[in-house]
């Protein structure tokens, strides 16, 4: 599944489904060769009707590509991947300063605050 594939799925689902999704993308992920992964990440995914989610594709974006030493894709710098305010998609306290000091840098530049367990699939 690319990251295209994915924000197609995204565009129809609720917000729990979504959060299924992305662990289901993050386990296919995984088990692709690493030199087959940088193509899954390539191409721009299309809109999915949330700035959140779609910030969250451009931070996940640069975020495997980071660890997979290759390059990152050029429309993960697109403007319409940053959020103006931040998103905190936990909703305890402790969740919330946990996500604060675990986001991956790529996350926290965009001003998506996720905890890293919930990327522990990568």
């Amino acid at each position: 599944m690319s990251l295209d594939d994915l924000a197609a799925l995204l565009s129809d689902s609720t917000e729990e489904r979504r959060w299924l999704l992305l662990a289901e993308f993050l386990t296919e992920f995984s088990f692709e060769d690493i030199g087959a992964r940088a193509g899954l990440l390539q191409r721009e995914p299309r809109q999915t009707g949330s700035e959140k989610w779609d910030a969250l594709l451009g931070a996940l974006a640069e975020h495997l590509a980071f660890h997979d030493d290759a390059q990152i894709p050029p429309w993960a710098e697109d403007e319409d991947r940053f959020l103006d305010s931040f998103w905190f998609p936990t909703n305890t306290a402790a969740a919330r300063a946990d996500a604060i000091v675990q986001a991956p840098a790529s996350f926290r530049r965009r001003g998506v605050f996720i905890e890293r367990q919930s990327l522990q699939r990568v």
